[in-house]
């Protein structure tokens, strides 16, 4: 029996996290172009697409990165649980906010699976398109995927489909989470959600989580004879929001007859004038909840928003050329992986271990890559990203490098060039420890 060869070596950071999934990839040539691709999702290239990735990583075509995608053997539920495993480990039994939301893609014509004319939330239009139902994580500021689902619409389900709408599906996600390990104190869902009082809240219920969900301006309450809806007065807050910069917010309780377990809340910018386009009517179930606490609680929901304009702008979400969903879904779980190798860099999932233990090794390692001018000091999803991307970029200047190469060939160039990313490569190791704490989900449960 042929022994397989060893996989060609990246970038440490990469390298290192890829190397969770080794085993779910039977080819070595199929575990190469998993790291390929996360490196190109990663990468600052404005378009994620095969072609541009294959440039970025030194490839001469796009066409083992498509076969990758579409025809080689891996299975995205093996991905999956795996990721989810990882997430379980880095958490170490720490409780979780799961916001719900939904995203759509446009996409042109009706070859895409699942694409509908439909209302597509984040361009707030009906739109030809695609939409999936995504569940984010939350903990102490920092957020990570979880999982995603498509939506099918009924008039384009295929055969062995079963329709479920799309507070169906969130509550799914919520029940499998819960019996893979997580803990969930608390859910974040906008109105589509909050309206779906048995299809969603009540799941909810059953499963002791308590919420906090938006709801529309005209929603209705059963009451009593003779009762009455009561409006407190405004009190007013800080909203904080994922910039940290602090806004005026009003708020107040609307009681439908009697005070319940599960309360209603208006909150505007403006007590006066109560501008539609920034009212929110918020509906919570959760024990001893103050005035104060709605309005930040709920407003943890904009997180996941800007989770995914990350996701979208920054990791190419959408960027995919793919009709069948059995081929998109491995995109999606793809982008998610690299999501998450970018939010386990965070201070959050590193182990009070390794705070205490940092050598001096490692704290001149961090003061040497503080001195690149554009490196980012900031512990949030964003400055990670920046941070491995200055690390990143250096394969994919060796690459583009190498293409000139052919055209003039210069030993001393190379010699050079490669003793550089030699260098970067032990600065990496050295910060593997400090800058990036990954070393703590390489034993899985």
């Amino acid at each position: 029996m042929v022994k397989p060869r060893p996989d060609q070596k990246t970038v440490t950071i990469v390298d290192e996290y890829c190397s969770l999934y080794r085993d779910l990839f039977p080819e070595v040539r199929s575990y190469e172009y998993f790291k390929y691709l996360h490196i190109g999702l990663i990468s600052g290239i404005k378009r994620k697409t095969l072609p541009a990735i294959a440039r970025e990583v030194g490839l001469e075509n796009e066409q083992g990165l498509h076969h990758f995608l579409t025809s080689s053997p891996w299975l995205v539920k093996e991905l999956k649980e795996r990721r989810l495993k990882v997430i379980l480990s880095a958490l170490e039994g720490r409780e979780i906010t799961v916001i719900i939301d939904e995203t759509g893609d446009k996409k042109k014509g009706k070859t895409t699976d699942y694409v509908k004319r439909q209302y597509i939330g984040n361009i707030g239009k009906v739109e030809n398109g695609i939409v999936s139902v995504n569940a984010y994580g939350l903990i102490e500021g920092m957020t990570f995927p979880l999982t995603s689902e498509v939506y099918k619409p009924k008039e384009r389900l295929k055969e062995g489909d079963t329709y479920k709408s799309k507070p169906s599906i969130a509550a799914g996600m919520v029940k499998e989470l819960g019996s893979k390990g997580f803990k969930i104190k608390r859910v974040l869902a906008d109105s589509e959600y909050g309206e779906s009082g048995s299809n969603f809240l009540s799941i909810l219920e059953e499963l002791g989580i308590e919420y906090a969900v938006a709801i529309r301006s005209n929603h209705s309450v059963l009451m009593a004879p003779g009762q009455r809806v009561r409006r407190n007065r405004w009190h007013r807050f800080d909203r904080i929001p994922s910039d940290g910069k602090r806004e005026k917010r009003y708020i107040r309780e609307i009681i439908f007859g009697k005070r319940r377990k599960v309360r209603y809340w208006e909150i505007t910018t403006d007590k006066e004038t109560i501008p539609e386009e920034t009212t929110w009517y918020v509906l919570t179930k959760i024990e001893g909840i103050s005035v104060e606490e709605v309005g930040n609680i709920y407003g943890e929901r904009t997180w996941v928003e800007y989770g995914f304009r990350q996701s979208k702008s920054e990791l190419g979400w959408s960027d995919y050329r793919l009709t069948d969903y059995q081929d998109i879904e491995k995109w999606w779980e793809l982008v998610m992986s690299v999501y998450l190798m970018v939010s386990l860099q965070g201070s959050v999932f590193q182990s009070q271990g390794q705070k205490e233990n940092r050598s001096s090794n490692q704290k001149t390692a961090r003061e040497i890559a503080g001195t690149h001018p554009w490196w980012s000091v900031g512990k949030g999803w964003k400055d990670n990203l920046n941070n491995i991307r200055l690390f990143i970029e250096t394969f994919g200047y060796l690459n583009r490098l190498k293409a000139w190469l052919c055209v003039f060939f210069t030993p001393r160039l190379i010699h050079c060039f490669s003793f550089l990313y030699t260098q970067l490569n032990r600065l990496i190791n050295s910060l593997l420890e400090s800058v990036f704490p990954c070393h703590f989900c390489l034993t899985l449960p």
